[in-house]
């Protein structure tokens, strides 16, 4: 049964209105007779049957050359339709290749509409990392300023330690010399009273006025000698004191050379930021490269496909030459 309600008595109507007109009823002509309905295959097998029934009415009745010029005619149109079925089929798979290759190509868009992307979301991490690199180093800058300024600073605390080392130095130095001064006036002492002990008896007459000469001259040593004690706790008091300050001007270069050392300590980690900063940039445009060699090769992809697909319209040319070429000596025929 024919498919969308064709059946032999529509196509033979169609038939025998195209005979009428003087035209060839192919298959093509007649499906357009009939609105372009029913499948060819349908078509070709009811104009097979109608040709072989009048084929057998006629095989009697008509004369020599009009059974040949029938059966000429029946040649041709087998023919035509067996030119037609390649095409057919041609086409199809035209159509199929055509759609494949469509498909194909609107997944390569896609694939360059996402690398497209990732490449912008690349250049602005680029972009960022850059900013961030010069942030970095504009801190480096400032700290390393800093740095050198504290080094500066050091430096006088440590002309200031050694001005004071001098100085206790120089205390120390007077202070032994007052010690060596009063050990040798005690010997003096010590020894000048060993001879007075032994000039005592010689001298019993002179001890009265050597004695209070003596003891003036004690009075007037005692004297130096307790100017001398004076000196030296003003001197003690003043090494405590220096002491004290150096003791301070230490703590405070501890603490100085503890910040430089944080501050080393710094620089260090921001050498080592900016090296990690710079091995991503490095690696961001590494992929940034591979993503464009990515994408040439997608593009030369698609040329090929646009290539393949030129082809393949040329091969459908081609059919269709054939298909004319194979039909005209059927249209010379019915001429």
């Amino acid at each position: 049964m024919a498919r969308g309600g064709i059946n032999k008595a529509v196509v033979q109507t169609a038939r025998l209105a195209i005979l009428a007109r003087g035209e060839n009823p192919s298959i093509d002509a007649v499906r357009i007779e009939m609105g372009n309905t029913g499948s060819k295959t349908t078509i070709h097998r009811y104009l097979k049957e109608l040709d072989e029934s009048e084929s057998r009415q006629t095989i009697t009745q008509a004369p020599i050359d009009d059974e040949l010029a029938e059966l000429v005619g029946k040649l041709a149109q087998r023919l035509k339709d067996q030119a037609q079925e390649p095409i057919d089929s041609a086409l199809a798979q035209f159509k199929q290749q055509k759609a494949a290759l469509l498909a194909q190509l609107e997944e390569l868009e896609q694939a360059h509409s996402q690398l497209k992307q990732a490449f912008e979301v690349q250049a602005h991490a680029l972009t960022d990392e850059s900013a961030a690199l010069n942030t970095t180093r504009s801190s480096l800058q400032t700290e390393q300023t800093r740095n050198a300024g504290l080094s500066q600073a050091c430096s006088d605390y440590e002309l200031r330690i050694n001005d004071k080392d001098e100085q206790i130095r120089s205390l120390e130095e007077k202070h032994l010399h007052a010690r060596d001064a009063l050990e040798h006036y005690r010997n003096a002492i010590k020894d000048q009273r060993e001879q007075e002990q032994r000039r005592h008896e010689g001298q019993l007459q002179q001890v009265q006025a050597e004695l209070r000469q003596a003891q003036q001259s004690a009075m007037v040593r005692q004297d130096e000698i307790t100017q001398l004690h004076r000196d030296n706790e003003r001197l003690l008091i003043e090494h405590r004191v220096t002491v004290k300050e150096l003791g301070m001007l230490q703590e405070q270069s501890r603490k100085e050379r503890d910040e430089q050392r944080q501050l080393s300590e710094q620089v260090s980690l921001i050498d080592s930021e900016r090296t990690l900063l710079q091995e991503r940039l490095r690696v961001a445009l590494l992929e940034v490269q591979l993503r464009q060699e990515a994408l040439s090769e997608h593009q030369q992809a698609n040329k090929a496909l646009e290539l393949d697909l030129v082809k393949a319209q040329a091969r459908i040319e081609a059919l269709h030459l054939a298909a004319v070429v194979a039909t005209a000596p059927e249209a010379t025929t019915e001429g």
